[in-house]
């Protein structure tokens, strides 16, 4: 977020400052006129909360113990039309595992304008939690406090995850708390919390196969057993049947992904890069396995060299390969990214300011702004914020590389 160079580099804290200040202005004096209107219906005719009517429709099935109907689509619009009246005509592909619902049921118990004002505070609590922890932890961002705040509430991630009441906050307390406990190699505990991402499985199948391949078997061990704990939790709560359906879905996710991706220029991946790209289904999947593989490979690589590669630099690849290579990925969930731009920033601020350094920071800054522009995609069919998080990737392994073979000559 504080993607600071050194003084001479034109990303000038002083510069940064002020280009946070005018995007929070604009993004949050936009949110709430938007808002501002009576009713739950905002200026542009959408409910309020927009995503949040899942949620707390999957809460309320789940108060009544109605697991037949966590994956009927008719049974839940009907269901919220009579709880939320504005909500009439509203449908929702259920994707969520079965126990999410019983996470949201005591918000069920709430009016839905109460449930979604507790769940915005929660939601934001969460994201101001994680960036404070982050920027403790990084000495080089101690005296950019106010940089780092403003940056942090003009995220555009941030607002759409306010603006569409989605759960991504809960990923980034995962993703935060996991670095956490790596920094202190308590790898069976960080295996744990990476399992609670089954939440959200596609934010977690990066982080498995680089785990994998690294043969890092007690964060792989906590995991599963965190993931089938929490599954165990639908089973016993709803039976069988539940999470049989769920698993359905999922095999079944490619032929309903149209109906996920109403509008792709609001998903950021390298499969809707590939998508929105090529008009070939084929070959788009194909380069979008072959591309995922590569950003795979170079932060795989960039584990590999643990001893030479601060866990900043690698984690960040982490996190960066995560939303690069996950099959579905909305605007929203670059929330996850938070922890990788204060890690870097806090890094590049107290290395030198050399090509590739400068270069690192240009290519952050790129990935924070461009989700601004991301409707642009829908004419010029060209994601500019993945190039920039694919060239982040592929920046820190070139970094870590030369660092590495420094510490061998």
């Amino acid at each position: 977020m504080g993607t600071g160079t050194k003084p001479g580099g034109w990303l000038t804290v002083k510069r940064l400052r002020a280009h946070g200040t005018i995007l929070a202005l604009c993004l949050w004096s936009l949110y709430t006129w938007n808002l501002a209107t009576p009713g739950l219906r905002d200026r542009n005719g959408n409910l309020k909360g927009t995503d949040f009517l899942h949620f707390y429709t999957l809460g309320t099935l789940a108060v009544a113990h109605r697991g037949s109907d966590l994956y009927d689509m008719n049974a839940q619009a009907a269901l919220a039309a009579q709880r939320v009246p504005e909500a009439a005509g509203i449908r929702y592909l259920p994707l969520y595992p079965p126990q999410v619902s019983i996470f949201f049921a005591p918000l069920a118990h709430f009016p839905y304008g109460w449930a979604l004002i507790l769940w915005l505070c929660c939601s934001v609590l969460l994201y101001g939690i994680c960036c404070y922890a982050v920027w403790r932890a990084c000495p080089n961002l101690r005296d950019h406090g106010w940089t780092v705040v403003l940056l942090a509430a003009a995220f555009p991630a941030v607002f759409h995850l306010i603006a569409w009441g989605q759960t991504s906050a809960l990923a980034l307390a995962c993703f935060t708390l996991m670095f956490f406990l790596l920094r202190d190699k308590r790898d069976f505990l960080a295996g744990l919390v990476l399992g609670c991402l089954i939440l959200k499985p596609q934010l977690g199948l990066a982080a498995a196969v680089i785990f994998i391949s690294i043969g890092a078997w007690k964060i792989v061990v906590g995991a599963a057993l965190s993931a089938a704990a929490q599954l165990s939790a639908g089973i016993l709560y709803y039976g069988m049947e539940p999470l049989r359906q769920w698993i359905h879905l999922l095999q079944n996710a490619r032929v309903v992904l149209p109906l996920l991706e109403p509008k792709p220029y609001q998903t950021y991946s390298l499969r809707t890069f590939w998508t929105m790209l090529i008009p070939w289904h084929g070959l788009a999947f194909g380069l979008y396995a072959v591309s995922a593989m590569a950003v795979l490979g170079f932060t795989i690589a960039c584990w590999k060299r643990s001893q030479s590669v601060p866990l900043a630099l690698r984690y960040s690849s982490l996190l960066l390969a995560t939303v690069l290579a996950a099959p579905h990925l909305t605007v929203y969930d670059l929330v996850i990214l938070a922890p990788a731009f204060l890690l870097l920033a806090d890094w590049l601020i107290g290395r030198p300011a050399t090509p590739p350094t400068r270069t690192l920071g240009t290519l952050l800054y790129l990935a924070y702004m461009l989700p601004l522009v991301g409707p642009i995609a829908w004419w010029t069919h060209i994601q500019l914020s993945v190039i920039a998080m694919a060239a982040s990737v592929f920046a820190i392994w070139r970094i870590s590389r030369q660092d590495g073979l420094k510490l061998m000559a």
